[in-house]
């Protein structure tokens, strides 16, 4: 049986920032639990995101290789990027697809969007479809080194089951872009 909402609802009583910088801010909550009792959240604040599966054609998506300080490697993902203030999800995705990958999209259609990690911080990802890609000026961001890397969609899906691709947010954009191509071939909305 569910809970209903007021019998889970934790009740803030106080936060305090212990961290500001240039893409998170981390506060510590105090929070009153259903049962009374009290405890800290620790929360990463983070403006939203995005991330676009870009194909070239229905077999054929752009990927970006880059390094990634916390894994400590360079992995292959989808492009993706974060929301400028007052940016829209779709404007932010255009951005980023020209700038990571030198493509313009001509249709950007929404996959899904979801909490990256709940437990812990405030991000929402929004993923798109990018198709009818056309040739763009675009250039990463100075702090970034990405090289594209366009493969069969279904090479894509054969090297996220061969633990290749180490992404959340990749893997779940292909398998959305394959269901969302599938449907589209089918008549299907």
């Amino acid at each position: 049986m569910r809970a209903r909402r007021s019998e889970l609802q934790e009740e803030s009583v106080s936060s305090e920032c212990a961290f500001t910088g240039r893409l998170i801010n981390v506060r510590v909550d105090t929070v009153r639990l259903p049962s009374g009792r009290t405890t800290t959240r620790e929360v990463v604040e983070h403006r939203g995101a995005v991330a676009i599966v870009p194909m070239l054609d229905h077999r054929q998506v752009a990927l970006v290789k880059q390094y990634r300080r916390p894994a400590d490697k360079v992995l292959l993902e989808i492009p993706a990027g974060t929301l400028d203030a007052d940016e829209s999800p779709e404007a932010c995705a255009q951005r980023e697809l020209t700038e990571e990958t030198g493509y313009r999209a001509g249709r950007m259609l929404p996959l899904y969007r979801t909490y990256l990690a709940p437990g812990y911080s405030t991000e929402m990802l929004h993923c798109f479809l990018a198709l009818d890609l056309t040739p763009a000026t675009g250039r990463p961001d100075l702090d970034e080194q990405i090289e594209v890397q366009v493969i069969g969609l279904e090479e894509a899906e054969a090297m996220a089951v061969r633990g290749e691709i180490e992404d959340a947010k990749t893997l779940c954009g292909l398998l959305m872009a394959r269901l969302a191509l599938e449907r589209a071939a089918a008549g299907t909305p």
